[in-house]
């Protein structure tokens, strides 16, 4: 019985040849695998590796706990930090007033300064002494270099002994110790070395601003000395922390800066659509930015009937001149309730002087308040397409005709826009409730022309919480300095509920060059400008919510 169970089992075991071949291959090829990895260019690698991934992580590791110090800005105590990062730039945090972004330079590197407490000593002294204020602002760019360099220096410093200590506990050994705090010391001086390179002096005069309202233009500082200051980054530095002690040393008011004489500030809003939180954020603008001058682009109401005129009754409440054109939404009964307020002006293929500006506008030649029944809102049959084109024409002749160099024209839709290139410097328009800012064609031996589309002041009304976000509440500042020439502009949005958080990003307009007329060659008779093929079309209107 023992015997054939013997038999049995010896008959069960035995391999196939198969197999055999299977198993023997496997073998051969888990001894190769362990030949390739335990062969000394696979060590190497793999430990080239582990002293990479060692020094990442100790320099991030240094850069938290020790990229950020204390030090003295004016009258502030601040704190600066220097974080790994991609994109770079500097964030200067205000607290409660905002923070400015600035593009400063390239990454990997990005510098924090948040402005913290006021040094009482040197508090009292800046409000018994109020040239002190200037004094304080004159130090500002030796406290800000030392302070970079030193918070710099400390990045570095304890990064490479971070990096170092966390390869002593991996490795515990001295070569391999050694070769990743030279690594960090490499990194991160090459990081702060490519951020030292790309330094743009000039980002400062064009800050994005975030924080509440009332204190923009306080925080950014006054744009009618930007062309005079373009470059000078020390005298924009020094301004920009002699604003911040102001506000932080006047109690209940913003302080009033000097100003160039003549430049004209106007406020360009469009598209308010019946939403009264836009004249509470216009009301606001208009006093802490000084506004001379406010321009609407059309759309005030949705539907142009009787009932909605009351709602134009804010603008005399501006006490500032509003010029005014008609939008597609606003009826002639809209224009006249907008025309019976005080300051109020409705162009309609007009000129007028306000403010030191001349400004020309023509209405949008549509009334189109339902675009779902009105045959002429979709904006893509011919009569319409002829219609919003024309209207540039009508405009650009009547600029002609005139004989009158105009600084601004006003359309609705910038379809109307095209006509005017070369005729005037600065095109304003509205419509499709998005901010879009860019150069019409360019007319030959003519000035360049730019055309400013503005957003939905009114966060296109009740339409504009339609959608999983609601339209953000858009308005711009135009500067003109004293020959009318546009110096530069601020951006303005807010949230589509209005509130008191606002972003505001400063743009400086760079002076045209004066077209140079080709010399003709003797003999040569000089070519006429081009024409228009007849019958070319115009540009569609543009497509509206």
């Amino acid at each position: 019985m023992d015997r054939r169970r013997n038999d049995t089992r010896a008959a069960g075991g035995t391999t196939p040849p198969a197999a055999r071949r299977v198993l023997g291959w496997s073998r051969t090829a888990v001894r190769g695998c362990r030949a390739v990895l335990t062969s000394k260019p696979s060590r190497r690698a793999g430990l080239a590796l582990s002293i990479i991934t060692v020094t990442v992580v100790g320099i991030v590791v240094g850069a938290l706990l020790g990229g950020r110090m204390q030090t003295d800005i004016g009258p502030f105590r601040a704190e600066m930090a220097i974080t790994p990062s991609v994109e770079g730039g500097t964030t200067v945090t205000i607290p409660p007033l905002g923070a400015l972004q600035l593009s400063s330079h390239a990454g990997p590197a990005h510098l924090s300064v948040r402005l913290g407490s006021l040094d009482q000593r040197r508090t009292e002294a800046l409000i018994d002494d109020p040239a002190s204020i200037s004094r304080a602002s004159q130090s500002a760019v030796s406290d800000v270099t030392n302070g970079v360099i030193r918070v710099g220096v400390r990045t570095v410093a304890v990064s490479v002994l971070a990096t170092m200590i966390l390869a002593a506990l991996v490795f515990r050994r001295t070569r391999r110790v050694a070769w990743a705090g030279g690594l960090a010391l490499v990194i991160t001086g090459g990081s702060l070395g490519i951020a030292a390179l790309t330094f743009r002096p000039d980002s400062i005069e064009e800050p994005r601003y975030e924080g509440l309202l009332v204190n923009a233009p306080a925080i950014v500082g006054d744009a009618r000395r930007i062309a005079n200051d373009y470059g000078r980054y020390a005298d924009q530095l020094q301004r920009m922390v002699g604003n911040v002690s102001q506000l932080y040393t006047t109690v209940s008011t913003l302080p009033v800066f000097d100003q160039e004489q003549g430049t004209v500030r106007v406020l360009h809003v469009s598209d308010l659509h019946l939403n009264p939180t836009a004249w509470q954020v216009v009301r606001t603008v208009v006093e802490q930015f000084k506004i001379d001058v406010v321009i609407d682009t059309g759309d005030m109401t949705d539907w142009g009937s009787e009932p909605e005129a009351s709602f134009v009754g804010s603008i005399g409440l501006l006490k500032v001149p509003y010029v005014f054109i008609r939008g597609n939404h606003d009826s002639p009964a809209t224009a006249a309730a907008v025309d019976r307020q005080p300051n109020a002006i409705v162009l309609n293929n007009s000129i007028v002087n306000v403010a030191g500006l001349t400004i020309a506008g023509i209405g949008d030649p549509r009334f189109t308040p339902d675009k779902e029944t009105s045959p002429a809102g979709s904006g893509a049959l011919p009569q319409t397409v002829d219609q919003v084109a024309g209207a540039g024409e009508q405009l650009a002749s009547t600029i002609r005709v005139s004989g009158k160099p105009v600084d601004i024209a006003l359309v609705h839709d910038p379809a109307s826009a095209d006509a005017l290139s070369g005729v005037v410097p600065l095109v304003l328009a509205g419509h499709t409730h998005h901010r879009e800012v860019r150069e019409l064609p360019p007319v030959p031996d003519a000035m360049p022309t730019q055309l400013q589309v503005q957003g939905s002041t009114g966060g296109a009304g009740l339409r504009g919480l339609e959608g999983d976000k609601p339209t953000p509440l858009a308005m711009s500042v135009l500067y003109f300095n004293q020959q009318r020439a546009l110096q530069a502009y601020d951006d303005i949005l807010l949230g589509g509920t209005g509130e008191a958080q606002v972003n505001l990003e400063r743009h400086v307009v760079e002076e045209p060059e004066p077209p140079v007329p080709p010399t003709p060659t003797p003999g040569t008779p000089t070519p006429a400008s081009p024409v228009p093929p007849a019958g070319a079309p115009p540009p569609d209107p543009t497509p509206t919510g």
